[in-house]
């Protein structure tokens, strides 16, 4: 009796897979149907301007009554989008909240526009100052707060993407869960978090830059950095010198072909091994200013020398070193 249960058993599993297979199939092969022709067998394209599927090879229309999932109303400036629209901007990590909460808005108008009478205004100040300590309840929020505002600052100071910004906030974010802060400050924690962030994403800055635009002095920013990076088991590589070239040389306005032959310069650095040991903001440097003398546009080493904020000392021994290696290259 318990071998028949055993063997009944195992046949309606079997049956049941053999059934979940087959219908698996089954939806592929519909899958791959609805992505070709019927007729002819040729690709498929959408149009979402008249809610059809048609054959790209003989037009046949397969499907007429698509759904469109974009707005149904139109705009033709940023301003009228933005006031039609009907959802919220998408969540960051620029934003302590994360850009989750509500703001209270800074014009003392209301829905239709008309303005608010002084009781109102001063009901609606408080109401913002009681909003912005709610959204601030703890030490952590205040903290994150004060160093994402640091970070962004920080940023717009040397250009930045917003993609740096964000790449620092998750870094600032981590640093902070993990309890990396204490005995640190905000401000050097952030700033480390910026300069990480900029050599991961490949638009470098120097230290000396991120110096200029920090609140912390150069040795407290290198010894967090360091820190930062060995507690988060960062993947950080060493900064490439091409990576400062394209900012050099559009700051001092050089033309594609000096960009061009710095770019080549400091390649054939690379093969030869003259990089080595050398800091990569000096080479960019060097470079940029041996592409111009080889290209017979005027810079002076000074103009270099305040783009890269370098010596001009530096300058003049890295592009002699480059340009023995192009001519070594040249006689080889």
């Amino acid at each position: 009796m318990t071998d028949t249960t055993t063997t009944r058993t195992y046949s309606k599993d079997a049956t049941a897979q053999d059934v979940s297979e087959s219908e698996r199939d089954e939806s592929q092969r519909a899958d791959e149907e609805e992505q070709v022709c019927p007729e002819c067998g040729g690709d498929l394209v959408q149009d979402d301007e008249h809610g059809e599927t048609v054959c790209r090879e003989c037009g046949l229309v397969v499907e007429d009554t698509v759904v469109d999932r974009g707005p149904e109303w139109r705009a033709f400036d940023a301003a009228e989008r933005d006031s039609k629209s009907r959802v919220g901007a998408p969540t960051t990590k620029m934003m302590h909240d994360k850009g989750l909460s509500t703001n209270i808005g800074w014009q003392n108008k209301d829905a239709y526009g008309k303005s608010l009478s002084p009781r109102q205004r001063e009901q609606m100040q408080r109401l913002r100052t009681w909003n912005e300590r709610f959204r601030t309840r703890d030490s952590k929020e205040r903290n994150l707060k004060q160093a994402l505002g640091e970070i962004d600052r920080m940023a717009s100071a040397l250009g930045l993407p917003e993609n740096v910004r964000e790449t620092a906030s998750v870094i600032y974010r981590r640093a902070l869960n993990d309890d990396l802060l204490p005995g640190r400050s905000i401000e050097g924690v952030a700033t480390a978090a910026l300069y990480a962030s900029a050599r991961m994403v490949g638009t470098p800055r120097s230290l000396d830059e991120l110096e200029k635009v920090s609140r912390v002095d150069k040795m407290e920013l290198t010894r967090t950095y360091r820190y930062i990076v060995r507690e988060l088991k960062l993947e950080i590589k060493p900064a490439d010198p091409e990576q400062y070239v394209p900012r050099f040389a559009s700051e001092l306005g050089l033309s594609d072909e000096a960009e061009r032959q710095a770019r080549q310069l400091l390649r054939g650095a690379k093969d030869t091994g003259v990089h080595s040991g050398k800091s990569p903001v000096g080479l960019a440097a060097a470079a940029v200013y041996a592409a111009a003398l080889l290209t017979n546009e005027k810079v002076t080493q000074s103009q270099v020398s305040e783009v890269a904020d370098i010596s001009e000392v530096t300058i003049r021994n890295r592009y002699k070193e480059l340009l023995e290696v192009q001519d070594g290259n040249a006689l080889a």
